[in-house]
């Protein structure tokens, strides 16, 4: 891929997570707010592997935007086309954590600022300064940041970046799942790198069967890498003839999974920028799940995500001392 001035340029929301963090003397739930939203958690990863990422999204000019605003720009990503709302408060994400570490969660989002972007706000020349284009479904579930995303993934597709999607898809969020469930089809004859859940899957194609999944997908939608992930199950990767699986780095640390989705995802991505996409051999497959499961292990043992995200070093050790 020829240079360009950011590996990997995000669109989507960037919203405070408020994670349980224990009990008060009284016994009700503390939280603690943390800075979160897919797209930048992806964002965040790619930057501590090294890549130029920018982020193009829309936060409330309140206290939780500029906090927002500040930790993207310590993690290392460029936030010159962040907007802030003058009106409309940034979105809220209130995290149930499960005894396993799994999730639920509460959206205050009615509106909520990511919401609120629009087609004249997307900074086109970013996304052409760019290798890669990254995108979700969670900006596209109202009309005005929906043609917002749209206009994005074309300008994206014009300028020749390969597109990189994860359905994310968070039911609460969406009037109707047909709905979410159109989105999702978009997003996908658009991009060149998939990243999908079992859950996804499942929802998009009816069948819990992977391999047939994919099968399924491949019929409507021409991609080229299909990623999913399966939780304590591991994961897959699809590409071409090939079917490759690795399993799991499970651990006793796991506190919760935010954030896991997100670090596996730019781990794949951080790996198609360095090695390419376009003959990828069965041990290219098998060293990219390899990372990317293990990267999203370490990231469950840590509150939040975009802060904390490992480093490559800590990757590769945990890998090594994983298998001793």
């Amino acid at each position: 891929m020829q240079e360009k001035k950011y590996d990997v340029t995000a669109l989507g929301e960037m919203l405070i997570d408020f994670i349980e963090y224990g009990t008060s003397d009284q016994g009700h739930p503390v939280y603690e707010a943390n800075p979160g939203g897919a797209p930048c958690n992806v964002l965040a990863m790619l930057a501590k592997l090294g890549k130029k990422t920018a982020f193009i999204g829309k936060v409330g000019k309140d206290q939780f935007g500029y906090q927002l605003e500040q930790v993207a720009r310590e993690a290392g990503i460029d936030t010159s086309s962040m907007r802030m709302d003058e009106k409309v408060h940034t979105t809220l994400a209130f995290v149930h954590t499960f005894p396993d570490g799994d999730r639920d969660f509460s959206f205050y989002r009615n509106p909520g600022a990511d919401m609120m972007l629009t087609k004249d706000e997307v900074d086109e020349d970013m996304i052409r300064a760019s290798r890669v284009f990254h995108y979700g479904t969670l900006s596209s579930t109202h009309p005005g940041v929906r043609e917002a995303t749209r206009h994005a993934i074309a300008v994206a597709e014009e300028a020749g970046l390969l597109l990189s999607f994860d359905p994310n898809l968070r039911p609460p969020l969406w009037d109707n799942l047909e709905e979410a469930r159109e989105q999702i089809a978009y997003g996908m004859q658009h991009c060149d790198i998939l990243k999908i859940s079992d859950n996804e899957i499942e929802f998009m194609t009816g069948t819990d069967d992977y391999d047939k999944a994919v099968e399924i997908l491949r019929e409507q939608y021409d991609i080229p890498l299909i990623l999913v992930t399966m939780g304590k199950a591991g994961s897959r990767a699809y590409y071409k003839n090939m079917a490759v699986e690795c399993p799991p780095f499970l651990q006793e640390k796991t506190i919760e999974t935010t954030g896991a989705g997100d670090t596996f995802c730019a781990s794949a991505i951080n790996y198609v920028l360095d090695h390419g996409l376009e003959n990828l051999t069965p041990e290219n497959l098998k060293e990219l799940l390899t990372f990317a499961n293990a990267a999203a292990s370490l990231i469950t043992t840590r509150k939040g995500a975009l802060s904390v995200m490992p480093k490559r070093e800590e990757v590769e050790v945990f890998i090594y001392e994983y298998h001793v």
